[in-house]
């Protein structure tokens, strides 16, 4: 998957003057490392935003057990957390994931992000 950042819309919130709550991003990606980290893969799939929850598991699998298979590892601590809109980026000490604001809270879009070279991330788990 592509993830496209939208830096120049985080620096123009930046520019503005506004004050941009990246705790709350940050909090819903610790605690969906912390579900996977505990092996509670069906609570870490609530976490997930609808469209990436259903394309995560292959034909006849479920998502818990669509991220039973992955590899996502412990997450660790919040290095960096960028909002812009309803969209966000949390950089944790051994992942990156994107997120998205519904009314409901923040969901995960995409995990186990890593950066390639001048392109988008490339996510283990994603829409």
């Amino acid at each position: 998957m592509r993830i496209p950042l939208v830096v120049v819309a985080a620096l123009a919130l930046g520019a503005a003057g506004c004050s941009v709550d990246t705790a709350s991003p940050a909090r819903a990606a610790e605690r969906f490392h912390a579900a996977v980290s505990a092996h509670q893969e069906a609570a870490a799939c609530a976490m997930l935003t609808r469209s990436t929850a259903e394309s995560l598991p292959n034909s006849g699998q479920t998502c818990p057990d669509a991220l039973r298979e992955l590899d996502l590892g412990p997450g660790g601590a919040v290095t960096s957390a960028s909002v812009w809109g309803d969209d966000a980026q949390v950089r944790l000490a051994g992942d990156t994931l994107f997120l998205h604001r519904f009314s409901d809270g923040w969901r995960i879009r995409a995990a186990g992000c890593v950066p390639v070279r001048d392109l988008p991330y490339k996510c283990e788990v994603d829409d």
